[in-house]
């Protein structure tokens, strides 16, 4: 969640991850542990935003990056960046059912299943071996 928060902050404000995560840090305090974790996770997406942006924009069928919400897009980056380059450690479908959560509790009522579908897409774009089973939502 803390980095979900970052990570809205960086694009409404321009910040960058470290700058964002310590001024939401201290606005709405975080535990050490948190902290920590969402500073690594922030850099990661940071370095690889544009790589992120292009592989979401890739399997996100009919739904360009800038026509979703801020709260979607970011959790995309989020769970996207998990499972493109921490695959290893963090299995792709924990980064998906994550977002899925994050979706339930920021998003709209329809940003469950969207962030569903472009992450197993995304997943499924990764491993060709894996068929996607859920298609992304056109809009």
């Amino acid at each position: 969640m803390l980095a979900l928060q970052v990570l809205y902050q960086m694009e409404h404000g321009g910040a960058n991850a470290e700058s964002a995560l310590q001024s939401v840090a201290a606005n709405f305090g975080a535990p050490g542990g948190a902290l920590s974790y969402a500073r690594e996770l922030l850099k990661g997406i940071e370095a690889n935003l544009p790589e992120i942006d292009r592989r979401l924009d890739q399997v996100s069928r009919r739904w360009r990056l800038e026509r979703m919400s801020r709260v979607d897009r970011n959790i995309l980056r989020l769970a996207g960046y998990e499972i493109i380059h921490r695959g290893r450690d963090i299995p792709p479908k924990v980064a998906i059912s994550e977002g899925v959560e994050l979706a339930k509790r920021f998003g709209g009522d329809d940003s469950p299943g969207f962030v569903n579908a472009v992450l197993d897409s995304l997943w499924a774009s990764l491993d060709p071996g894996r068929e996607s089973h859920v298609p992304a939502k056109d809009g």
